[in-house]
């Protein structure tokens, strides 16, 4: 692991790294800010993940979490959201290719030779912060925007007992229904849309994946809102399941990060309410 850089803030250290990935099969560089509490105990880790377009930096400069997080005592770890350098990608399309790994393991030709997210996030990279980073791996959280919404609780859903907590930024519930996820899924996984269901949170639900509870904020005034977010459409999943839901349409809000930085305290503080 190399350090790209690290400075000091609100008593914590924002720091940005980069290591080479075995998942990915290239560099990858991902963000963690580690607060001063961590100096004396290991801290509880909250997983970032970020959307479409977006790298490790977007939430690091504009999300507003280290105040916050000083306070409650967490380390956030912010991923990159897909594979970099030298690799496949389609420049004239920002729905697939770098910016747009969708947290999933590819498994169709050329893609599959690196973009494997779902497995750098679940596995390689939770073990190089464990291994470099005081945090107590036993209390773990996830959120997320957008595409990261959607790997969020993907990942929680399917790894109900490593996460305390998931929360999501208007996530994408539905991706095998979204315009601007299709062609991603087909690209990545395949034309057998039987295989996307597991990386699609309400088809997860309607196999029979749970989770105890979820935090949904989406804003009204979001101009995905209709063509692939549609929460109502979790929702109607949620029901009857005994997975908690509280969704929160907010009024006025769009898809940008002035409407996550509004909400972040929220959501750090239902995560740490649930990390212990």
């Amino acid at each position: 692991m190399k350090t790209v850089s690290e400075v000091n803030a609100h008593g914590g250290v924002q720091g940005v790294y980069s290591h080479a990935s075995e998942c990915c099969a290239c560099d990858m560089t991902f963000a963690v800010f580690v607060p001063p509490q961590a100096g004396k105990r290991p801290c509880p880790v909250v997983w970032y993940l970020s959307g479409l377009t977006c790298t490790h930096a977007n939430v690091m400069e504009k999300g507003e979490y280290r105040r916050l997080a000083t306070e409650l005592g967490l380390i956030i770890v912010c991923p990159d959201t897909s594979p970099r350098g030298d690799i496949p990608d389609v420049e004239d399309n920002w729905q697939l290719g770098k910016g747009a790994g969708f947290y999933v393991d590819a498994t169709q030709a050329p893609w599959s030779a690196n973009y494997r997210m779902y497995s750098y996030i679940t596995d390689e990279l939770p073990a190089l912060i464990g291994e470099h980073f005081p945090v107590d791996m036993g209390r773990q959280a996830i959120f997320g925007h957008s595409m990261g919404g959607h790997g969020a609780l993907t990942i929680a859903l399917k790894n109900p007992a490593r996460f305390k907590s998931c929360s999501a930024f208007a996530p994408i519930v539905h991706p095998m229904g979204a315009d601007w996820a299709i062609g991603a899924f087909r690209s990545y996984l395949g034309e057998d849309e039987n295989f996307w269901r597991e990386h699609d949170a309400c088809a997860l639900i309607e196999d029979g994946a749970r989770f105890p509870e979820f935090l949904v904020d989406q804003g009204s005034a979001d101009g995905f809102l209709d063509e692939g977010l549609r929460p109502w459409l979790f929702e109607e999943a949620c029901k009857d399941t005994g997975i908690g839901l509280t969704l929160r349409m907010q009024e006025g809000y769009d898809h940008s990060y002035y409407f996550i930085s509004s909400f972040m305290e929220d959501h750090l503080r239902w995560h740490a309410a649930r990390i212990g």
